[in-house]
């Protein structure tokens, strides 16, 4: 499972279990709170009615006197009309009853227990012993919506308890306001998790997002591809990708010197081979003609040592580079003919023509020194593929994001068991002039600085003969970071 869906997984159920609790709790507090909340105002109603009360009581006209009138009046002939947080109360639910010193019931505002014996009542005992009396009870035992709250307060007169007053509401009343708050809980806790939900999976989309990146720099590292590493996500996954690039720069360090020491060594082999023999061979005595036959040997695979390692040392410099270090607006069309023509001389001692196609401007950002030498590897290549006589198409093109310089000869093209591995270092096919081999650098280092500048490098054979070089980069000016270095010299040969 996805590390990001369990964090999420874990941060959702924490929170609606904790939700839930607190749902649980409020929801169950509820009733008991409105109905304590109902005999605080019981008790003071009670004792209020009570001292109305004690008069009639006391003259033995309670049932008929002017407290029985006034809860009659307030029973039968008024309408509320109130309108209490939305709930409409119409008419009075109230019920009162009051017993005598021994607790027979002497008045019942409903009329249904006058003259029954209440003096077991928990609330009538206990407040005719001078003590606090209340009492919940159903009037049908099997059905719990019939429930009323009785509070009990005595009836005094000249400081003699000669009764005592029962006020009771029905619980039933208490229903609508209870069922409101529990929705408006319930529809409140939804919408607390649904938003909380939709925090959860924006924070697992971002964790999601910062280990994919994380991912792909690692995958575009075992890849050996130039990567960025991601600075989003965070300071610990900013920091986690510095140090996965600082263990990349050390492990890449370790394996590019063992590499290129192997390599190095491997294309040196040929070259000292040679000049060892040929200077065993000049310590005898032998003709002019040989000697310097020989000593031209040397010379050759001297030069042919340092510029393997002049180009070697050209392209670790690009391969190092994960990104451009210095770069500037520059006109890829420009450059084209500033190379073509630094290469005039190679073009006519071979009686060779070139052709450019190219728009007005082909504007793009980058290194000019490193694009030349990229657009003068190419062009040796074809000067040293083509035969005399032939000509040299160089084709710039803009498309959508991107330009691409073409550069075409028109020799015999490279057989199809060498396609596979023309990019691949110190890979080499003989000159057909000559029938040697050059040093296998020059489409490589084409390769790094292409996608150095966002793009790549292609090579294909063309239909109608001999072979094509693409260098494709990113287009368009104002990327990357200013500070231009100029092209004061023509680039060295690739």
């Amino acid at each position: 499972m996805n590390i990001s869906v369990r964090f999420f997984l874990g941060y959702f159920l924490v929170l609606g279990l904790a939700a839930w609790f607190v749902l649980n709790i409020v929801i169950d507090e509820i009733s008991p709170g409105l109905r304590q909340a109902r005999e605080e105002t019981q008790v003071d109603t009670a004792h209020l009615l009570a001292e109305f009360a004690a008069a009639d009581l006391a003259d033995g006209r309670i049932a008929d006197g002017a407290f029985a009138a006034a809860l009659a009046a307030v029973a039968g002939r008024r309408e509320l009309g109130a309108a209490i947080s939305g709930i409409k109360k119409d008419r009075v639910d109230f019920r009162v009853y009051i017993t005598d010193r021994h607790g027979i019931v002497v008045f019942d505002s409903t009329g249904r227990a006058t003259g029954e014996d209440f003096s077991q009542w928990n609330d009538i005992a206990r407040t005719l012993r001078g003590e606090y009396g209340a009492r919940t009870t159903r009037d049908d035992a099997d059905d719990p919506a019939t429930s009323s709250m009785y509070v009990t307060a005595p009836v005094e007169k000249d400081g003699e308890r000669i009764g005592a007053l029962s006020f009771a509401k029905p619980t039933a009343t208490l229903m609508p306001y209870i069922e409101r708050m529990t929705g408006r809980i319930r529809s409140s806790s939804f919408v607390m998790l649904s938003v909380s939900a939709l925090i959860g999976v924006f924070f697992s989309a971002w964790l999601t997002w910062s280990i994919h990146g994380l991912i792909r720099y690692a995958r575009d590292v075992s890849a050996g591809r130039k990567a960025e590493p991601p600075t989003g996500g965070g300071r610990q996954f900013s920091e986690l990708a510095h140090a996965l690039a600082a263990m990349r720069e050390r492990l890449e360090g370790k394996q590019y010197v063992e590499k290129y020491v192997q390599n190095l060594a491997h294309e040196m082999k040929s070259p000292l081979t040679a000049i060892v023999s040929a200077a065993e061979l000049l310590e005898g005595e032998l003709p002019e003609t040989e000697r310097q036959r020989f000593a031209t040997l040397i010379q050759e695979q001297s030069g042919r040592m340092q510029l393997i390692i002049e180009r070697l040392l050209q392209l670790a410099r690009v391969e190092q580079l994960q990104r451009l270090e210095d770069g500037q607006a520059l006109d890829l069309a420009e450059l084209a003919r500033q190379t073509i023509a630094s290469r005039a001389d190679a073009l006519e001692k071979r009686g060779i023509g070139s052709t450019l196609r190219a728009p007005d401007t082909c504007p793009c950002h980058g290194d000019a020194f490193l694009l030349q030498q990229a657009i003068a590897n190419l062009l040796d290549n074809a000067i040293d593929f083509s035969p005399a006589g032939a000509e040299i198409d160089v084709a710039v093109e803009k498309t959508l994001g991107t330009l691409r310089l073409t550069v075409r000869d028109h020799g015999e093209g490279a057989p199809d068991y060498a396609l596979p591995q023309i990019f691949e270092r110190f890979y080499s096919l003989p000159r057909p002039a000559t029938g040697r081999k050059s040093t296998g650098l020059g489409l490589p280092f084409v390769r790094e600085v292409a996608q150095l500048h966002g793009g790549d490098a292609h090579f294909a054979n063309h239909p109608q003969g001999g072979a094509e070089v693409t260098l494709e980069i990113a287009a368009g000016p104002g990327r990357g970071r200013s500070g231009a270095r100029p092209v004061d010299k023509p680039p060295p040969s690739g």
